[in-house]
């Protein structure tokens, strides 16, 4: 298997839109449907055939308990609605006072929904297979390729089947399949649950916590704690007071990403402080707001760092005479590691282009250029 498989599909879960959770829905479910190794798969030459509709159903075990919560938990931007959230809406209501989630998926599973609900879950199971085939499978891997379906492809065609209950069955036979590579489904097959959490070091640490309290504690507890972070907000208060002298001085600073003189700025965190929660001087520079908002989340390439390296070390050189010893341990640990401190502008540039090059290439963060 390539190396290419696994940098490509962190790129696909960094870098393809988040507008909303359908990607996270079907890369999940695919690993669940390769991890519970279904007997509907088939190999056809260098492909792996699967049925949309064994993604249905892990979609109405996702999302289920989503709409069944009394906690809004946001599922897609930009104040809209995900396709089927009406009719899920519609179907958490009628079973509220029927036992639930449980229910549902034991009447779902076994004895099939009653009568009355059976039109609204034929149209929720309609309305989360087309979304599954015209929004994730079509744009995934669109970080890596223009090309639309580029790993998921669409095999045969939605057949007109009419059942009086829906079953998992007859949502299989009805519903058209997919393929992908046979190298992405050996990768999820052999490193999936680690993708998805289930086998991740986080989440056997916490499963760990729990079985040994008794089960006094739950997983979301312990998982909570176990990711607690000492840094969790941005702190600019000393690199926004140098800059505001440097203004003051000089009348104008320099944005670090154009050259452009500036007398309104932003202080960026040069590696998104998302990615990496480093409130570090040497990682504070300032910035045009517009082109601090057009980097956002992303990395600046090694060939931006190269040709902006005078201007960054230009201010990595005022932070330096202000506050010495505090931005040398800060850049010690965070880039000149054992190398010494001569000639230390070098070597920090360096690796700061070497941490942004890994950042892209292995990581799958976003490559950033400003556009002016």
């Amino acid at each position: 298997m390539r190396d290419e498989i696994f940098s490509n599909i962190s790129k696909i879960i960094e870098r393809d839109s988040k507008v909303s959770t359908y990607k996270y829905a079907l890369l999940r479910g695919t690993i669940d449907v390769i991890q519970d190794n279904s007997p509907y798969i088939d190999f056809e030459d260098q492909m792996v055939i699967i049925p949309v509709g064994l993604l249905v159903e892990k979609w109405l075990l996702y999302y289920y308990p989503i709409f069944e919560s009394p906690t809004f938990i946001p599922q897609i931007g930009r104040t809209r609605n995900l396709a089927f959230e009406k009719q899920f809406q519609a179907l958490v209501k009628h079973y509220s006072l029927r036992g639930g989630f449980s229910a549902f998926y034991n009447d779902f599973r076994n004895k099939g929904v009653p009568f009355e609900v059976s039109d609204l879950l034929k149209d929720l199971v309609s309305k989360i297979a087309e979304t599954i085939i015209n929004q994730p499978m079509k744009y995934i891997g669109r970080s890596l390729t223009n090309d639309y379906h580029s790993i998921y492809k669409i095999v045969g065609k939605k057949k007109r089947i009419s059942v009086p209950i829906i079953t998992l069955d007859s949502i299989i036979q009805r519903y058209e399949k997919f393929s992908i590579p046979i190298e992405y489904f050996r990768a999820f097959q052999l490193l999936g649950s680690f993708i998805s959490g289930q086998d991740s070091i986080l989440f056997k640490w916490a499963e760990f916590s729990v079985n040994t309290s008794n089960k006094d504690l739950n997983l979301e507890f312990v998982i909570n704690h176990i990711l607690k972070n000492p840094i969790t907000e941005r702190e600019t208060s000393y690199s926004k007071l140098l800059y505001r002298n440097i203004l003051e001085k000089e009348g104008s600073v320099y944005c670090v990403w154009t050259g452009d003189k500036i007398n309104r700025y932003d202080v960026d965190h040069l590696i998104p402080f998302s990615i990496w929660k480093n409130n570090d001087l040497w990682n504070l520079l300032p910035s045009k707001p517009q082109i601090n908002n057009e980097k956002k989340d992303k990395i600046p390439s090694p060939i931006l760092i190269e040709n902006r390296k005078e201007m960054i070390v230009q201010y990595w050189e005022l932070i330096f005479k202000g506050l010495p010893e505090r931005f040398k341990k800060e850049i010690k640990v965070s880039l000149l590691g054992n190398s010494g401190f001569d000639n230390w502008q070098i070597t920090t540039i360096k690796r700061l282009v070497e941490t942004c090059n890994h950042l892209i290439t292995i990581r799958g963060f976003e490559e950033w250029n400003p556009k002016n």
